[in-house]
């Protein structure tokens, strides 16, 4: 693993420690649960906006998992 390769995990991992990280993760949720929702929609346009939205909060709420299993991917391929 390279130097620059570390600095980059470890920066994403103090984040993941922070309460702020960790309140954002609440937060996100709720609003996914909320946006999820199929009776709110007003129409095709609003369920559209709704899955773009429900895309970009999965990534976000899994950004902590997913980065640790390519950090574990790395590593044991370094091996």
């Amino acid at each position: 693993m390279t130097k620059e390769d570390e600095d980059y995990y470890a920066q994403f991992f103090e984040m993941f420690r922070s309460d702020g990280w960790k309140q954002l993760m609440i937060e996100l949720q709720s609003n996914a649960d909320a946006i999820n929702s199929v009776e709110a929609t007003k129409g095709i346009d609003d369920l559209h906006f709704r899955k773009g939205q429900i895309n970009v909060l999965a990534y976000i709420i899994n950004l902590e998992g997913s980065t640790l299993a390519s950090f574990e991917e790395l590593t044991q391929a370094n091996d």
